[in-house]
């Protein structure tokens, strides 16, 4: 809220370079905004009383949105890549997907490692599911598993992040 909305009886008032005023009424506050040419600016409107701030509004929109700006650049978002298998995989298709897995964690993204059934495979899935555990085991040294395998409809998945 700025200037004419602010609508509180009274508000603790600090000046354009940072020194307290004190609590005054909110049109006195107003007053002293205007003979500074600045807006009066509410910061902190649960405190009691709220605080309000002599500033130039625009420059402390600018401000904000540099902040926010800074702040996004620091985050790192983590992506979930896929690998999907088949219960008859060949174990140097299974070395390939484990390689391209290892690539995917040390970019630092997540893998969802994916074991699909189709027709009659559907009978066999206890007998499958030591390729997830081999799986595993291949990445032990620069993954670790965060979600254990887990039958989901016609495929078995598991999600592998990297080790800290």
């Amino acid at each position: 809220m700025i200037n004419e909305q602010i609508r509180d009886r009274e508000v603790r008032v600090i000046g354009e370079n940072g020194e307290q005023l004190g609590i005054m009424s909110s049109r006195e506050a107003m007053k002293l905004a205007q003979d500074a040419e600045l807006d009066l600016v509410k910061i902190a409107p649960t405190a009691k009383p709220p605080v309000c701030k002599i500033i130039d509004y625009g420059k402390y929109r600018y401000e904000l949105a540099r902040k926010e700006k800074e702040a996004k650049k620091k985050q790192k978002t983590v992506d979930v890549k896929e690998v999907r298998l088949s219960p008859n995989i060949e174990s140097n298709d299974l070395n390939t997907k484990v390689n391209n897995a290892k690539k995917f964690i040390e970019k630092g993204n997540k893998v969802k490692v994916t074991l699909r059934f189709r027709g009659r495979e559907m009978a066999h899935i206890q007998t499958s599911k030591h390729i997830l555990d081999d799986f595993a085991e291949m990445l032990k040294d620069v993954a670790s598993v965060e979600k254990a395998p887990k039958l989901e409809g016609r495929s078995m998945s598991m999600v592998l992040t990297e080790k800290r």
